[in-house]
């Protein structure tokens, strides 16, 4: 699965991590949304060590479980993601600008929530970059009521290279496969695109300010700089 990623989606990263270092050099935003278990490569982006300030992640509690069933649980999250609407009501309490990206995950691509994130952003000028399952883009009929799936509607839609049913392993007497592959896809992904963003960075003389591991043996101080720059950059305060 990483080797294909490797090998079909060089060209797409490289256009994705253009566009993110444009926004980053603009004091732009590069923004990350994803819902259910496409929230995790969101948590591993920002504030992660080796990432750096320009990334906002945009976190919904309510599309995020932190339950099995009830409140919190992923029954009610599988439901909530799906209503048309709510994803805007998310975007109403970010200044999203067109000098900023978005990148977002969703596997299926086929959820209202990641839909309509990616519809929201494009009408306020973002270049949107998408990371989802390109065979189900193939196989799958679009359930929004727009018609479009999430690769539809991206400017760069990078596919992650996994099967519609996500799990990938096979057991002997079982129909069901076990074993999703979709997070180690996104998450793989992800980190190519930091890379590539901070590569793209460097070579234009603009060093990002990197949140980094204490084993680094930098001042025990210095990742309170990144906190403080990150919320300049997302209130958008001139510096």
């Amino acid at each position: 699965m990483l080797r294909q990623i490797e090998e079909t989606q060089g060209a797409a990263i490289a256009s994705a991590g253009a566009a993110m270092a444009k926004s980053v050099e603009s004091e732009g935003l590069v923004y990350l949304f994803g819902s259910g278990h496409s929230v995790i490569p969101v948590l591993d982006v920002f504030p992660r060590y080796g990432s750096f300030v320009g990334f906002c992640p945009i976190y919904d509690p309510r599309l995020m479980w932190f339950n099995v069933v009830g409140p919190g649980g992923a029954r009610e999250l599988l439901w909530l993601e799906r209503q048309e609407g709510y994803a805007q009501n998310i975007l109403a309490s970010y200044q999203l600008e067109p000098r900023d990206s978005i990148l977002i995950f969703s596997h299926g691509g086929l959820n209202a929530a990641p839909v309509e994130a990616a519809m929201e952003a494009k009408r306020r000028g973002l270049t949107v970059i998408t990371v989802s399952s390109h065979q189900n883009r193939r196989q799958a009929k679009a359930t929004h009521s727009s018609g479009q799936q999430l690769p539809d509607v991206a400017d760069i839609a990078i596919d992650n290279c996994v099967p519609p049913e996500d799990a990938l392993v096979e057991v002997e007497g079982m129909r069901e496969k076990f074993a999703a592959g979709s997070t180690v896809a996104s998450v793989s992904i992800a980190m190519a695109l930091v890379a590539e963003t901070a590569s793209r960075l460097v070579k234009s003389g603009r060093k990002p300010l990197t949140f980094v591991s204490p084993n680094a043996g930098l001042a025990p101080d210095y990742n309170q700089q990144v906190f403080v720059e990150h919320a300049r950059r997302v209130s958008r305060r001139v510096p």
